[in-house]
């Protein structure tokens, strides 16, 4: 199944910011990367994406962490969720894992 991203203003500005700054090249090839993966298969291992209990999204949605990058300091994650429609997934934020 694929689905197609949307991103919320927040997750559009974290990945500009990734693509407007030289220094992140390598972080923003791992961002794509794992976009790709969510868009076609989102059970790929390289993910490891599990449910982030401590947050919810605007309709209660339950809200999913996937990885971008593994076993790096301040390694960045993907927060998305399902929806609003079928086949649709909403990236809610592009940050670094605390």
């Amino acid at each position: 199944m694929t689905f197609e991203l949307l991103f919320t203003p927040r997750a559009d500005s974290d990945l500009t910011d990734l693509e407007s700054n030289p220094a992140k090249k390598s972080v923003l090839k791992a961002v794509q990367k794992t976009l790709g993966l969510m868009e076609t298969n989102l059970r790929h291992p390289s993910l490891q994406t599990h449910e982030f209990s401590s947050l919810k999204g605007p309709k209660n949605e339950k809200i999913f962490e996937s990885y971008a990058q593994n076993k790096t300091p301040g390694a960045y994650r993907v927060f998305w969720y399902y929806g609003p429609d079928k086949k649709q997934i909403t990236i809610v934020a592009i940050v670094q894992h605390p």
